[in-house]
């Protein structure tokens, strides 16, 4: 395998961190506390995967019962769908499921890779969500890896190049790919650290 670019390194070292850290958090039975200690972690359930904080959330629902409030429509393919609504998206926005938050990564993570090095053509209709947490899970691994399979593909001249990557749901057509790199890792984080709260709210509220 080739070398990595060495302005890349410090941005693959940074997804394959948070990459690991929320998988861990999602399946137990450890994870890093930051520290290198290991804090015990339950396994992600479908109640919890699917849980509503508040009244009004957007979340994955089965395609037979529509859309959520504020909704109008459900992404993608298959039994289930993720709430969606065109631009303007309602205000104030919706708050979303743990299950909506990891469908958005994985199919972020998997479009971004097609369309950096695949066929160029998947869309948010294309993709399929998942209703359990088993499923949810493994669709956002896989997509990681398919990310992250990407990058160790793109030489050094590949990352100042203006659209290297067509995602047609950013700013990808125009921006060199090292910026797209730079805000998947943002797109994780941020995600993550959503996810990981709601697991800490749904902890919480078992007492």
């Amino acid at each position: 395998m080739a070398t990595p670019p060495p302005r890349l390194i410090p941005l693959l070292e940074q997804f394959d961190f948070a990459h690991r850290r929320l998988r861990d958090r999602l399946t137990g039975p450890h994870m890093d506390s930051g520290n290198g200690t290991d804090v015990p972690v339950d396994p992600l359930t479908d109640e919890e995967h699917l849980w509503e904080p508040v009244p009004g959330c957007w979340s994955v629902r089965r395609r037979g019962d529509g859309p959520g409030p504020r909704a109008t429509h459900l992404d993608g393919a298959g039994e289930w769908g993720r709430d969606a609504a065109p631009f303007p998206h309602p205000s104030p926005a919706p708050l979303t499921t743990l299950a909506w938050r990891l469908s958005h990564l994985a199919e972020m993570l998997t479009l971004r890779a097609d369309h950096t090095a695949g066929s160029r053509r998947l869309t948010r209709a294309d993709y399929v969500s998942s209703g359990d947490a088993a499923g949810a899970i493994a669709a956002f691994d896989a997509g990681a890896t398919a990310w992250r399979d990407t990058l160790a593909g793109v030489d050094d001249a590949g990352l100042d190049t203006v659209g290297l990557c067509t995602f047609p749901h950013g700013s990808d057509p125009e921006e060199p790919f090292l910026d797209i790199v730079w805000w998947v890792n943002q797109e994780l984080l941020h995600h993550g650290a959503e996810i990981a709260l709601l697991r800490d709210l749904y902890r919480g509220r078992q007492g």
